[in-house]
């Protein structure tokens, strides 16, 4: 288990930057991405500030499976999983109407784009 590509991946699926956990939970930046890079394992206390900082119970963290199966069928870089997070945040006070010009642009843009 790769406890922390599993904090990772639940960080960015809620849109969460390593300072955002820093501020919710007093633990420094540098040793959160520690923790992310698989340098430092955390103590089941710190693994618990971690939980409650990203909303979550404690034994979502041992349910890998369930993150990582979503995680391979999506094949996204950090970016995108970014972009898209930050794309689904924004569009939820969007009308229908709005949304769909927002897709046609979007259609628009990556028909257009040089590659």
């Amino acid at each position: 288990m790769q406890i922390g590509i599993t904090i990772r991946g639940y960080r960015l699926q809620k849109g969460l930057s390593q300072g955002d956990i820093e501020k919710r939970t007093g633990l420094l930046r540098c040793y959160l991405s520690r923790v992310e890079n698989g340098h430092t394992v955390p103590s089941l206390d710190t693994l618990a500030k971690i939980a409650g900082a990203l909303d979550l119970p404690l034994a979502q963290f041992f349910a890998e499976e369930t993150l990582g199966r979503e995680m391979n069928t999506q094949k996204l870089t950090d970016d995108e999983l970014r972009f898209l997070t930050q794309i689904r945040r924004y569009s939820s006070n969007l009308n229908d109407s709005d949304r769909k010009l927002l897709l046609a642009m979007v259609k628009k843009f990556a028909a257009t784009a040089v590659r």
